[in-house]
């Protein structure tokens, strides 16, 4: 019953719905443009999309929520069964973790909490929660496109962006290296993650070797240290 109902929720008109959204955040990695927030701020390093398109990628989260909202009633349904079913959404929620904390840190140059995730997502009871292991992925995912940002950034002519960008990746690195992680699929994106950091590095130290980079420098003594 719950496979059939799932098989519902996910229907092809829905799927159209959070395709939309992930097409709209993803546009925000390539269009040029300096345009400012609906509210009048100016995203972080200055995207090369417009704030419009954010704006637009923003008005989908309520979309999402709808979604998860009913997934959670099917899921009530049948107490005690979160996990046995949960593999049948999560690859989708690792994603939208991702595209939420991208937006976030677009907008504020900090890192989406998993408390935060959950309210824009309505998943803040104890029946239907993001399960840290999915929030942790898609912050990993997250970390994969920044270095494909980072250099459309720089194409577009912000040559401050990987500095921003590095000094970002550092923190979130530092901070991984501080769990205790099994070897399994979270591991495994986590490893990916010092890679995405020497990119960045590669790009911050090319513009700066060349003279294009703003004023600031991120504090890099920690580096990139492999794991033991």
């Amino acid at each position: 019953m719950l496979i059939g109902t799932a098989t519902r929720v996910h229907s092809p008109s829905c799927e159209k719905r959070t395709d939309s959204f992930n097409w709209r955040v993803r546009l925000t990695r390539r269009e040029p443009s300096h345009r400012t927030l609906g509210n009048g701020r100016k995203p972080l390093c200055a995207p090369p999309w417009g704030g419009e398109v954010l704006e637009k990628a923003k008005s989908q989260i309520g979309v999402l929520k709808e979604l998860f909202s009913r997934l959670a009633e099917i899921v009530r349904e049948c107490p005690g069964q979160y996990y046995r079913y949960h593999g049948d959404w999560k690859s989708e929620t690792q994603t939208v973790v991702s595209l939420l904390a991208f937006m976030h840190w677009l907008e504020t140059g900090s890192l989406l909490m998993h408390s935060e995730a959950e309210d824009k997502l309505g998943l803040n009871n104890s029946e239907f929660s993001l399960d840290i292991e999915d929030y942790l992925v898609g912050i990993c995912f997250m970390s994969n496109e920044l270095p494909r940002y980072v250099v459309n950034q720089v194409t577009a002519g912000d040559y401050d962006c990987p500095r921003k960008v590095l000094k970002f990746l550092t923190d979130l690195h530092a901070a991984f290296r501080m769990l205790n992680l099994r070897n399994d699929f979270l591991r495994k994106k986590f490893d990916g993650m010092k890679y995405d950091l020497k990119r960045v590095e590669e790009v911050h130290y090319d513009v700066k070797i060349r003279g294009l980079a703003a004023n600031g420098e991120p504090n890099l003594n920690e580096g990139i240290q492999e794991q033991t």
